[in-house]
């Protein structure tokens, strides 16, 4: 086909030239000769620089069409590089999705899927930092899987924000009963089931002082109870409802990731015997951030929390639980638990190369029934090391190592700690 294009344009070009005619202009005794060609040659001329531009055309296609051809491998690997960059301004959704194994103590061995998202409702706004969604699912060997979602939603430049956790869980876990002692002594072991949707509205009163509303919603069931005398003497199912009011103060440069800023937050919840606690229950919750760049690619971060449950009886589902993925890290979770739990950790974050960092970090938290049971010698010692890697804009998955006075563990998560 190619081969004849080509001829057909050389003999195009042939029929032009036998087209030219010569003639001859004779006036006031001066004879010009000059060659007068037709406008159809020109036609022709036309037709074959066409001809010859397909023919060009049509074998450069041929000449690059195999360095179009990319396989699933490459289009994984570009996928990943261009996930981290911010295209919230033309993008009305950027997701990116990632699965992978992970490991931790009370889960075991379990595979995970996560989708995180970045978005501007108002795409115009190129200062306030992007909303962010996370979707999230997991299964484990041991039987324990989560499925839930967790966003902080920004509207008006800021002035109105809605953060929210929905998640549902089911896992076999250890259970050690309530209180410092307890935790030391022989474990059980139950599988428990919970329902939990907690949101909070926050309007902005003055620059980056924030007040709001809050809904807290549990439902909790212990099934497969090994030992039923360390549930104390009570129920196996326990539903929650609390509303509660919340201060909060915000300076932080991008909430999953933050570089600099101050966050102070201070909410009460109020949960009513009436929808589904044995008594009425008071929860005071403080949360205190600091985050600062301390010479290139390098972030100091700084938390404090305390959570205080006010009542005659705290059921099991509803006290305070040291450890997990983002307090306390390397502690199980729920081996310490009681109504009150005060927790502190400084870390230090480390960009290393490209999208790779690292973390350490050193803590310290108590647990204890009241204010005037608190001793300092139940502090319990935590400190770690962890790796980060940038998959979306400012978004980490991380990989931490945490060490306490019982051992270790693995954590695997999306988003820094705090």
């Amino acid at each position: 086909m190619k081969r004849a294009i080509l001829v057909a344009a050389f003999i195009l070009n042939v029929l032009n030239i036998s087209a030219q005619e010569q003639r001859e202009l004779v006036r006031d005794n001066d004879t010009i000769r000059y060659t007068y060609t037709p406008l159809a040659a020109t036609v022709t001329d036309t037709i074959a620089a066409t001809a010859v531009s397909m023919a060009a055309d049509s074998l450069a296609v041929d000449i690059t069409a195999p360095k179009q051809r990319n396989s699933i491998f490459r289009r994984l690997i570009r996928y990943f590089e261009q996930a981290n960059e911010d295209r919230t301004q033309e993008k009305k959704f950027d997701l990116t999705w990632v699965l992978g194994p992970s490991y931790s103590a009370v889960t075991k061995v379990s595979l995970g899927i996560l989708a995180s998202g970045l978005y501007r409702i108002d795409r115009t706004d190129t200062i306030t930092q992007p909303s962010n969604v996370s979707l999230y699912a997991n299964i484990s060997t041991s039987g324990y899987y989560k499925v839930g979602v967790t966003g902080l939603n920004l509207m008006d430049r800021n002035r109105h924000r809605i953060k929210y956790d929905i998640s549902f869980a089911s896992m076999p876990i250890d259970y050690w009963g309530i209180g410092y002692d307890m935790a030391q002594a022989e474990k059980s072991s139950m599988v428990e089931k919970r329902y939990r949707i907690d949101a909070e509205y926050q309007y902005e009163m003055a620059r980056n002082f924030f007040a709001g509303a809050a809904l807290d919603f549990t439902h909790a069931a212990a099934k497969k109870v090994a030992n039923p005398e360390y549930m104390l003497g009570q129920r196996d199912k326990y539903t929650a409802t609390g509303f509660g009011l919340s201060l909060q103060y915000d300076s932080r440069d991008f909430a999953p990731n933050p570089y600099r800023g101050i966050y102070l937050s201070l909410r009460e919840t109020y949960f009513p015997a009436a929808l589904g606690t044995t008594e009425t229950i008071w929860r005071t919750t403080f949360t205190g951030n600091y985050y600062q760049r301390l010479w290139k690619g390098c972030t100091l971060a700084l938390d404090a929390y305390l959570e205080y449950n006010s009542g005659k009886e705290i059921p099991w589902s509803m006290v305070a639980q040291l450890g997990g993925g983002y307090r306390m890290r390397g502690y199980y979770l729920g081996q310490y638990r009681d109504n009150a739990m005060i927790e502190v950790q400084a870390e230090l974050r480390q960009k290393i190369y490209n999208r790779h960092g690292i973390a350490v970090w050193v803590g310290a938290g108590n647990v204890f029934p009241n204010f005037n049971s608190f001793r300092w010698s139940q502090t319990l010692p935590n400190y770690g090391i962890g790796y980060r890697w940038e998959f979306k804009h400012r978004v980490n998955v991380r990989v931490d190592y945490g060490r306490g006075r019982h051992g270790g563990s693995v954590v695997f998560n999306v988003n820094e700690a705090f």
